[in-house]
């Protein structure tokens, strides 16, 4: 059973539709306890990483996640979700991330050669320290990309997989 944090925030049905259509089992849920039992997690997410916290905290999910996390539970965080799970963001004003992660987020500066936010079809280019989820996908692949904020991790190895 893969697990689907609800934490009002996020393209939930559209990662549900996508796993079903895989042949994967899904729960959503915003129940803690529903987390701590499942197999695989989840984080989708779209929106802004205070609002993000905000709700993870209100809804008391954060000790949930860091616990499968901790406990090696296959674990996908998608856009935000994957940006919460570091240190801080610059575009978060108030709170912190989860901290599962050195390292922080930041926006892709025009300067570095890119509308902001990024929009469009690019290729990938994958890494020595290949990405699983990336693994019978050819490097050069062309990919949509919606985002204006990347991850720069305190340490390298993380970087090159996410």
């Amino acid at each position: 059973m893969i697990t689907i944090v609800d934490y009002g925030m996020g393209n939930i049905h559209s990662v549900q539709k996508a796993l079903e259509y895989f042949g994967a089992k899904t729960l959503v849920t915003n129940n803690p306890a529903d987390i701590r039992k499942c197999d695989k997690l989840v984080l989708p997410g779209v929106g802004a990483f205070d609002d993000a916290m905000l709700a993870l905290k209100k809804q008391g999910l954060i000790p949930a996640i860091k616990e499968q996390i901790k406990n090696k539970k296959t674990f996908l965080g998608i856009c935000l979700g994957m940006q919460l799970l570091f240190e801080e963001s610059e575009e978060a004003e108030k709170s912190g991330g989860l901290k599962v992660l050195q390292g922080r987020v930041k926006r892709f500066k025009e300067s570095m050669g890119l509308k902001v936010p990024h929009m469009g079809w690019n290729q990938i280019k994958k890494s020595q320290n290949e990405c699983p989820l990336l693994k019978d996908i050819p490097n050069g692949t062309y990919l949509y990309f919606c985002h204006s904020y990347y991850s720069q991790a305190k340490n390298n190895s993380i970087s090159q997989v996410l």
